[in-house]
């Protein structure tokens, strides 16, 4: 799917000396920031994650891939085709389509690893997905564009980013596999490493999204439409994924991995396949929905951690409440059986204190039931 250099005016490779124009002016700073900055991101907290994968668990879901299979379906599924019913819904221009278009067609991208650490989701599923999606991105990316595009005229072809790719696997695969490494030799050492690179790695999206932002201030335009569809694509995403896992009776704790790898996508990807696809002119028009779609996904995931986390605190305390009332009775129960034991061994010092014979009414009390003790499990 390469560009036909054939034509100046279609091919990126020949427009280089073209002038770029004032909404691409921070070109160069926007492409250093996505490239060295997310891959070092992408490397420490691969490592820091990796150090919560089991062996034994991962080795689990790669001979049985259910949860990857409905992962994938997911990613290579429902996006791409939620992508292209957004894009005919909102009637949008060819070069924007595409933009959308091939954003569904990514593969998922690092930040649905820390969300799905700070949801308490499955990170042996998340990882495996992510790596599994990247190696599967190597075909199904450029089918699901031809499908999707084959009665679209476009003026030019597209280009798959494998070299980004390749890089996305090996900072993805190799900082992984150390940090399972880590968690086998050292699982204490391990939590403490896992602890820290969740909270770096919060930081490092936030330094990352407003860095973008700032830098990218260019790229911008007005377009209601496009930020739009860049605000209820992930969350469509987020939705949907949830939906098929439950659909396919997996577990909660999968549900949510799911539902995170679906809705979040590999931002960097998508930008550089529009860099080397089209002309500085197109890029004005299209590269403010990439940008737009990684703010809102990261906004959507934290609003999603808070929610969580703000239920998981009521639950605790609502289990703490009904813990400590239970303790309560039992601790009055076990008051009340005491003062009940002391009586009654009082009664029985009394009775064998008391010199001489028993008399008729002695042996009559004696023969009296006592009250039972109670106990509380």
């Amino acid at each position: 799917m390469r560009a036909n250099c054939s034509s100046s005016s279609a091919c990126p490779a020949n427009s280089s000396e073209e002038e770029l124009p004032v909404g691409l002016e921070v070109h160069g700073n926007l492409e250093l920031v996505f490239t060295v900055v997310s891959t070092v991101m992408m490397g420490l907290l691969m490592f820091s994650l990796g150090c919560s994968v089991e062996i034994r668990k991962l080795w689990s879901h790669i001979r049985r891939p259910w949860g990857i299979a409905v992962g994938l379906l997911c990613q290579f599924g429902l996006m791409p085709f939620t992508a292209y019913l957004l894009a005919i819904s909102f009637s949008l221009k060819p070069v924007q389509a595409i933009a959308v278009l091939i954003m569904g067609c990514c593969p998922g991208g690092t930040i649905s690893n820390i969300f799905t650490f700070w949801v308490d989701g499955d990170m042996d599923l998340s990882i495996s997905m992510t790596t599994c999606s990247t190696v599967a991105a190597l075909g199904m990316m450029p089918l699901c564009i031809y499908l999707y595009t084959w009665s679209w005229s476009l003026q030019q072809n597209l280009t798959i980013p494998y070299q980004n790719i390749g890089i996305t696997l090996v900072c993805l695969t190799i900082p992984v596999a150390f940090g399972v490494y880590v968690n086998y030799r050292w699982p204490k050492q391990s939590k403490i490493i896992l602890k820290i690179g969740a909270i770096v790695g919060g930081v490092l999206l936030l330094v990352v999204a407003v860095a973008g932002v700032v830098l990218a201030k260019g790229s911008w335009n007005s377009d209601i439409t496009l930020l739009t569809i860049s605000f209820i694509f992930p969350l469509i995403g987020h939705v949907t994924g949830f939906l098929l896992a439950l659909f396919t009776h997996q577990s909660w704790q999968r549900c949510r991995t799911i539902s995170l790898e679906t809705g979040a996508q590999n931002i960097q990807m998508c930008i550089t396949m529009l860099q080397l696809s089209f002309t500085a002119e197109h890029l004005v028009q299209m590269l403010s929905f990439p940008l737009a779609y990684g703010l809102f996904q990261l906004i959507d995931g934290f609003l999603i951690v808070a929610a969580y986390q703000t239920y998981k605190r009521r639950l605790k305390n609502k289990l703490g409440k009904k813990n400590s009332g239970c303790t309560e009775v039992c601790h009055t129960r076990k008051l009340t059986s005491s003062k009940e034991t002391n009586a009654f061994l009082e009664v029985n010092e009394e009775g064998a204190v008391t010199p001489g014979p028993p008399g008729p009414m002695d042996c009559h009390r004696a023969l009296e039931p006592v009250g039972h003790i109670t106990s509380c499990e």
